[in-house]
């Protein structure tokens, strides 16, 4: 039987762009949950988190109407049916948003990050490329559970870096893994199995740049089973803090 949750999304330009780069999809009907932060000039980072999430979407619907058709890649059998449908879609994703980037001179280095909820039987798939993030709220905690594909903590891994040293890092905003980067790409998943009650939070760094985790959390805490004004209290607080980036972030609640 399916986890039953309730969930709730948001986006925002900020305060210094002219146009909103995220793409953020509440798929219900397959119970998948999505937030990308494109990238790239002349407005190809929306054409590209858009993308993904379209490429995502036709992939899911396709698959669900259809469960005997031909996948793009073979599927590993050491994996569960849903574990290969989700990374599957999002490989997909990326090499169509790859193949346009080489195609169309101004889609040129086009690209996105991705995270994603798909809430399975019995649990859930969070899976994710890039920087944008996933939080989990449990007992009124929160914990950072996806890794940053960055080189700011690549350098975090491999040489200890300092809180000033982080602080002050020349190059926070270098992803190291993205969708559109290359013509494959290796997809992070992992599956949880939530206790009713746990929110996670899915965010693009315009969030999570300007608002730290631990007010993140107070947020979500103090709305409780409103996860609408959560989203909204959220972005509030991003562009009070600056809002150097689009925002957006997707909450899903466990019941």
């Amino acid at each position: 039987m399916r986890i039953p949750i309730t969930v709730a999304g948001e986006t925002n330009v900020g305060m210094k762009r002219n146009h909103n780069e995220d793409t953020f999809s509440i798929l219900e009907e397959e119970n998948l949950f999505v937030v990308c932060d494109g990238m790239g000039g002349h407005a190809s980072g929306e054409v590209a988190s858009q993308m993904a999430v379209e490429n995502l979407r036709n992939f899911f619907k396709q698959t669900r109407e259809d469960p005997e058709m031909t996948w793009p890649y073979k599927m590993d059998r050491s994996r569960r049916y849903e574990e290969n449908r989700l990374i599957t879609g999002i490989k997909l994703a990326n090499l169509r948003i790859h193949e346009s980037s080489k195609r169309e001179p101004k889609y040129h280095g086009m690209g996105t990050t991705i995270v994603t909820v798909y809430v399975v039987d019995e649990g859930m798939y969070l899976a994710h490329v890039g920087d944008s993030r996933i939080y989990r709220v449990r007992e009124k905690k929160i914990r950072q559970i996806s890794e940053d594909h960055s080189l700011l903590n690549d350098y975090i891994k491999m040489k200890k870096l300092s809180p000033e040293e982080i602080e002050h890092f020349p190059h926070k905003n270098v992803i190291v893994r993205a969708l559109g980067m290359k013509e494959s790409v290796k997809v992070d998943i992992f599956f949880e199995v939530p206790r009713p009650g746990d929110v996670y939070l899915l965010c693009s760094d315009g969030l999570s740049g300007e608002v730290t985790d631990a007010r993140m959390g107070e947020i979500v805490n103090v709305h409780g089973t409103d996860l609408q004004g959560a989203c909204r209290e959220l972005i509030v607080e991003a562009n009070h803090n600056g809002g150097h980036d689009n925002v957006t972030v997707v909450l899903v609640r466990v019941l």
